[in-house]
């Protein structure tokens, strides 16, 4: 799938929040500046979240209660270890939340996770939906 601008990424983000059961992991994954924190800003609005959307790189975590349910953002950037995040309490958002989108996320730490794998090209951003483990598999047009 290929995005060439912004109101492209607005339209794949309702088609991920329409698509995604509850309490769907997801795994943004890309590198720096390809547009992972915006596309979350994008889900989150597509859920009915109107405050802003900030890239939780320094507190870790941030939550945007929505109308459909909680959505859980996570920044495991500097996360050496991001198992340590089941620590944290990974396992008590899951079947609570609408959706947990953790940026940087590593699929062999989070098996059961939707990777969303955002990638730089002369047009745009290609974007590949990568299903890991149980995840529901995600497939448009």
């Amino acid at each position: 799938m290929h995005l060439e601008s912004l109101e492209d990424t607005r339209t794949l983000a309702r088609q991920l929040v329409q698509s995604l059961p509850e309490g769907t992991l997801v795994l943004l994954t890309g590198p720096m500046g390809v547009g992972k924190t915006t596309l979350v800003k994008f889900m989150a609005e597509a859920l009915g979240f109107k405050g802003e959307v900030t890239s939780p790189t320094y507190t870790l975590i941030h939550e945007y209660p929505t109308p459909q349910g909680l959505v859980v953002h996570i920044d495991a950037y500097r996360m050496a270890d991001q198992e340590e995040l089941y620590n944290l309490g990974l396992e008590d958002y899951l079947p609570e939340a609408r959706l947990v989108l953790i940026e940087w996320g590593r699929p062999e730490v989070f098996p059961d996770s939707l990777e969303v794998h955002l990638e730089s090209t002369e047009q745009g951003r290609r974007v590949k939906l990568i299903p890991h483990g149980h995840a529901p598999a995600v497939v448009f047009g």
